[in-house]
């Protein structure tokens, strides 16, 4: 189907009646993945509904009880926003993973999400932080878990006039912090054959009292395992608690192989990757960075 329309909708509800009367109609962020898929065959939208201009939808804005981004927001906002670095430098490193500075200056956050691959650098971050994903619609507002989001590469939950408008993450507590890392062949503008994420809030004698570790492109979706994130919660992140841990996410693990890599191998960077992600969040929940 060849693309036949573009609005720009003023208003949430504007562009929910468009997704939902316009065939194959697509929400457009920044369009850095939808519109290659389009010219390529990929994806065939019957129109481009540009959510850019819709108030709210951009920007970042801390809340009583959360931060709250914008769908729309460039990923070189996030990247450049002193207020988040401090709050979530691993939310923030990822976000500055993708793609070159000028892919970053138009991808957005909401995009990066719907696109649906599993090799997506932003969302084993938002996942470690309990990211909940505001989903507009016919109906009105309904809140998932970011993890919810996707039931398989390019698959979301999202149904006919559903678009993500908001990212809410709650604002960590004291001596709590994020990591991302990821293995790529290249030494940047490449897509993570593995991605690793993890958030930690220690005591004040640092025991670990909340853990959640997310792995990405290791399975059709974000990978959480709780049985993971269970054994580092009431020890002092041990050399043996952080095995124990690695060994069940890395058990967890379903990946592909392909040309960028084996399953066997990377499930066996997973675990590289998660050792040192857990090693820097806790670094930094200890030092409060």
């Amino acid at each position: 189907m060849a693309v036949h329309a573009y609005r720009a909708p003023q208003s949430i509800s504007e562009a929910v009646g468009l997704l939902a009367s316009e065939p194959g109609a697509f929400a457009l962020g920044g369009g850095t993945d939808l519109l290659v898929q389009q010219r390529s065959g990929a994806r065939s939208p019957g129109a481009f509904i540009d959510i850019k201009r819709i108030p709210g939808l951009l920007g970042i804005e801390l809340q009583e009880a959360c931060w709250r981004i914008g769908a729309a927001t460039p990923c070189i906002d996030i990247a450049s926003h002193e207020g988040l670095q401090h709050a979530f430098p691993g939310l923030v490193e990822a976000a500055g993973l993708i793609g070159s500075k000028q892919v970053q200056g138009r991808a957005s956050l909401g995009g990066n999400l719907c696109n649906a691959s599993p090799a997506a650098d932003s969302v084993p971050a938002l996942v470690a932080n309990r990211a909940m994903l505001v989903i507009s619609g016919v109906q009105g507002e309904r809140h998932i878990a970011a993890e919810c989001l996707t039931l398989g590469p390019g698959k979301t939950v999202l149904g006919s006039g559903e678009f993500v408008s908001a990212v809410l993450i709650p604002r960590p507590q004291t001596r709590q912090s994020d990591a991302y890392l990821r293995f790529i062949p290249r030494t940047e503008m490449d897509i993570a054959v593995v991605g690793a994420a993890a958030s930690l809030q220690l005591d004040a004698e640092g025991r670990c009292v909340a853990a959640r570790i997310s792995l990405g492109a290791v399975a059709p979706t974000v990978l959480t395992v709780p049985e993971a994130d269970a054994v580092l919660v009431g020890s002092l992140l041990d050399a043996g608690a952080v095995s124990a841990c690695v060994a069940l996410a890395q058990a967890a693990c379903n990946p592909i192989s392909d040309r960028r890599g084996t399953a066997e191998f990377r499930r066996h960077v997973a675990g590289v990757l998660l050792r040192r992600t857990l090693a820097i969040a806790a670094r930094r929940a200890a030092e409060g960075v």
